[in-house]
């Protein structure tokens, strides 16, 4: 009659489950989905506006903590679960690999020799001593030093390589743990937020995108420069840098220039570029010639501002383009009338500063320079979990290696006196790679019948 097993006996059980472990697999999997789907950390009305949801909808996701899934206490605790099955099933089968390594078998009996796929036996006319000579000079050379014991009259080897290639499952389950350690130490003290700087200032402090209030960085960045470049035929954007300079009690300490996918690193912070944008209306300067009497003269403007030219009338200009179709820069104006009344839009190319002449009005502009500020807008991420993740993928692919391309193998001889001869039994093992080992064991065999029967 089976003794029934006690409450802790059966919770041990359960943690150490194979199940258990793939069903959290699975749950972790399909869960981590709606951090896909759903784009994280968005303020309630990028939600309602981009995916369409009503505010019934959302307050149930969001007490659901859909939007901020990955530290929401369900992922969590099924994170959590699953180290707790990785730790438990590690710790139970842990001493049984101990001793495999530590406390070999030495001597195999005649049980475990039928056990091996992999096994010989062969009778040879040498003496004992000479057989277990050949046997062991051929393990020594082919494969590993062996240990020698005599027992009951019989000469048992064993040889062995690779034991420790069974804890690389061990390295791999303990770089799990280490990368979560490393992702529970990136989300208790780093965090994510943003920032915008216009050329020419600097900021001290940064905007979480979770939180309200705002991050103190330790530190000055300045942008002193920011530049764009774009497609030819549109005004798709190319390349955009940013000239960043840190400073710390006045001091410049860093600079450098960064763009996408080439971020700035100091005090435990990184910036990436990430967007960019205009901080206020562009200026410009012009060249007016008035068609009648040649005169000209040169004026500055504000994009959507009126400019009095000579005459009495005045121009504005409507938008910019930095790069438009194939031409470069280009602006659109429009010309009033001595009332006040709006004149017919007209394009102005600032790389064909003739262009405007043909166009045979009262004034001839000629667009001179264009400026517009800029402002770029940087991601910041602080991680200080980062290099522990590193170090858990290091040793996960170490662990990895270990595991599938190394095995523990092992070879046993027996010699025993017969009435006629000496008999020898060989035999063994690999406990991964099993077709490799044996082609291994063929060859071997195959040496070790030549050099008894020779």
């Amino acid at each position: 009659m089976s003794k029934e097993k006690s409450f802790t006996d059966q919770l041990w059980d359960f943690f150490c489950s194979l199940k258990l472990a793939i069903m959290t697999l699975l749950v972790l999997a399909l869960t981590s989905i709606i951090g896909t789907v759903i784009e994280q950390n968005l303020a309630q009305q990028e939600y309602l506006q981009k995916y369409g949801m009503s505010e019934g909808t959302f307050r149930v996701l969001d007490a659901l903590q859909f939007f901020d899934m990955y530290h929401s206490w369900w992922f969590l605790s099924l994170m959590g679960l699953f180290a707790v099955n990785l730790i438990c099933c590690s710790i139970k089968r842990l001493p049984r690999i101990i001793k495999i390594v530590n406390e070999p078998v030495l001597v195999a009996d005649d049980g475990l020799f039928r056990t091996f796929s992999n096994r010989e036996e062969i009778v040879t006319a040498d003496s004992l001593e000479s057989v277990r000579d050949k046997a062991a000079a051929l393990l020594g050379k082919r494969f590993a030093a062996p240990v020698i014991t005599e027992q009951d009259g019989k000469i048992h080897l064993f040889s062995q390589k690779g034991a420790y290639s069974r804890f690389g499952v061990y390295v791999t389950h303990s770089s799990i743990l280490i990368i979560f350690l490393g992702a529970m130490i990136g989300n208790v003290w780093g965090y994510k937020a943003y920032i915008n700087i216009v050329e020419g200032s600097s900021i001290n402090q940064v905007w979480p995108r979770v939180g309200k209030e705002p991050i103190p960085i330790g530190f000055d960045l300045r942008c002193d420069d920011f530049e764009v470049t774009f497609y030819d035929g549109g005004g798709r954007p190319k390349d955009f840098t940013s000239e960043l300079v840190v400073l710390k009690d006045g001091q410049e300490i860093l600079k450098k220039t960064i763009e996408v996918n080439d971020p700035l690193s100091y005090g435990g912070l990184t910036f990436y570029q990430s967007s960019y944008g205009p901080a206020g209306d562009p200026t410009f300067k012009f060249r007016v010639r008035e068609r009648a009497t040649g005169e000209t003269v040169e004026v500055s403007a504000v994009q959507g501002r009126h400019v009095e030219l000579p005459g009495g009338r005045s121009f504005a200009v409507n938008q910019f383009a930095p790069s438009y179709d194939k031409f470069g820069p280009a602006a659109q104006i429009h010309v009033n009338s001595a009332d006040g009344t709006h004149g017919n839009p007209f394009i102005l190319l600032k790389n064909f500063p003739e262009f405007d002449e043909r166009r045979g009005g009262d004034y001839i502009f000629t667009l001179l320079e264009h400026q517009q500020r800029y402002y770029t807008g940087l991601q910041v991420a602080k991680d200080p979990g980062v290099w522990v993740v590193w170090l858990g993928c290091l040793l996960i692919v170490l662990g990895s290696m270990s595991a599938f391309f190394l095995s523990h193998r092992r070879l046993w001889v027996q010699i025993q006196p017969l009435d006629k001869g000496v008999g020898v039994k060989f035999g063994g093992n690999a406990h991964r790679n099993q077709p490799a080992f044996a082609l291994f064991f063929d060859e071997l065999k195959k040496e070790l019948n030549d050099a008894l029967t020779s």
